[in-house]
């Protein structure tokens, strides 16, 4: 069973928005470092995507060091990763301005984004607390 669901969004890609959500799953706390990962099967059938994008996405999560492949073993989830040299550099750069475009299109206040910004981060604390927890 995969522990993270996705809403179909038109305007991004379905490999991207399968990435987004494992990422956010092992960020949050809902997957722990050393538990299984879904396998392509899986992922394909509870996603409801094709088993093509669902090896994309495991082989990216793999290559970015999500995700540690051991024959015999399966996939599991790796510790989190330190950031690249550049990763920071490039999320304050073209993800932020992504979210200002599209903030600014929609009539959005700069406090009104930041409040967003501040209830989502302590959100993914609160989760990660919680699901440490457990």
């Amino acid at each position: 069973m995969t522990p993270f669901k996705i809403k179909l969004n038109s305007s991004q890609s379905i490999f991207d928005q399968v990435v987004f959500a494992a990422t956010k799953a092992m960020i949050s706390g809902a997957l722990k470092p050393g538990e299984a990962f879904p396998s392509v099967r899986t992922l394909a059938a509870d996603l409801k995507i094709h088993p093509n994008t669902a090896h994309k996405v495991i082989q990216h999560l793999i290559q970015e060091r999500w995700l540690i492949a051991s024959p015999g073993k399966g996939t599991t989830v790796a510790t989190t990763p330190k950031a690249r040299t550049g990763d920071r550099q490039r999320l304050l750069s073209q993800e932020v301005e992504q979210l200002v475009v599209e903030a600014r299109r929609v009539g959005a206040s700069l406090d009104e984004v930041q409040e967003s910004v501040a209830s989502h981060w302590k959100g993914m604390e609160r989760v990660k607390v919680v699901s440490n927890d457990n």
